[in-house]
């Protein structure tokens, strides 16, 4: 089978993408030139130390850090907006036809208002969709060190764009020290007024947080929960009551969270029945596409072919996308597996 260009063209999605991660560098050091935005330097291959990591960080708070620069240049309606119209392109080469962008948009209020921000990103979704063929959703994030007023005005804002391409919120950020309750109220507000949820948690070594965030958030997903296997009440509770998991094996070998690629627990979970996505989470600063990663799968985890069919399919199936959407991107999909015959 020609594996290579199998998973260039079998359809893709990506459900864990945060928009400020996955800047190209050097639209960074263009929109910084023309902001007169100051950055540690204006060389493309200098410059992509201070936005990238390592293979290895010592943890999630160092990897963090490379966030900063982003955030300083996705502060205008029109930076905004081209930086989400250009990952939508990047996804469009990659034959990714479904990806949820998430970001924090009070983290880009500056100069406009979390509506504006909001709206620019809504402008490029739309024309994303219109020019490169790509369906999006935004995740909104709410950030785990701020106070909960702040979550639960991020879900104010949130809820006058439910069903115009907002699908869900989303906490974020430093796991260690803010555990998932302080939020608690806001999400209950999420699923009252139609919003999907989906939490971080299990990120950095608290498989309780897992359970938490399910309980109290009402999380239909999680992101990362790559501890899970620590607690085997944990594991089964995922299979269980059917919350995915949406996997980003690379930026957990960044951020420590587990010392290789072989050494992820993701095989182990799908083979135990818990339902595994694949997704990206930050393509610039963990220097990887949604290729990569199930290169990475195929050559460390022993993935197959059956496998990545499962794990894109459930993809589809848990995704914040509509029924109309699901069905377009369901028949795009089982077309292709049609015709795989066509590979060997």
């Amino acid at each position: 089978m020609n594996l290579d260009k199998l998973l260039n063209d079998i359809p893709k999605t990506d459900l864990h993408c945060h928009l400020d991660g996955s800047i190209r560098p050097g639209t960074m050091i263009d929109i910084a030139k023309k902001d007169n935005i100051n950055i540690p330097c204006y060389d493309l291959k200098n410059f992509e130390s201070y936005v990238k990591v390592p293979e290895k960080c010592p943890s999630l708070k160092t990897y963090l850090n490379k966030f900063d620069i982003p955030i300083k240049i996705m502060q205008s309606y029109d930076n905004i907006y081209r930086v989400t119209l250009e990952l939508i392109e990047d996804a469009a080469k990659l034959n990714i036809c479904y990806i949820e962008i998430r970001f924090a948009p009070f983290n880009h209020t500056t100069k406009l208002t979390a509506n504006e921000v909001i709206k620019a990103a809504l402008e490029a979704v739309k024309y994303g969709r219109e020019k490169y063929g790509v369906i999006s959703n935004l995740i909104l994030c709410a950030m785990r060190h701020e106070p909960s007023e702040r979550s639960k005005e991020l879900v104010n804002v949130a809820k006058d764009f439910v069903g115009m391409g907002v699908s869900a919120i989303d906490l974020a950020g430093n796991e260690a020290d803010f555990p998932p309750e302080i939020h608690k109220e806001a999400f209950e507000m999420a699923k009252h007024y139609g919003l999907h949820r989906t939490v971080h948690a299990g990120e950095t070594g608290k498989p309780e947080n897992i359970i938490k965030s399910i309980k109290l958030l009402n999380a239909e997903r999680i992101g990362h929960g790559v501890f899970a296997f620590k607690d085997s009440s944990v594991v089964e509770y995922l299979k269980e009551n059917k919350i995915p998991l949406e996997v980003c094996i690379t930026s957990n070998v960044n951020t420590s969270a587990v010392d290789s690629y072989k050494d992820h627990p993701v095989k182990s979970y799908l083979d135990h029945g818990i339902i595994i996505t694949i997704n990206t989470d930050n393509t610039t600063v963990s220097n990887t596409n949604i290729i990569d990663e199930f290169n990475h799968l195929i050559k460390y985890q022993n993935f197959n072919i059956n496998d990545i069919k499962s794990v894109i399919k459930n993809s589809i199936t848990y995704s914040f996308a509509d029924k109309e959407d699901k069905d377009i991107l369901n028949l795009k999909f089982s077309s292709f597996i049609n015709n795989i015959e066509d590979y060997n």
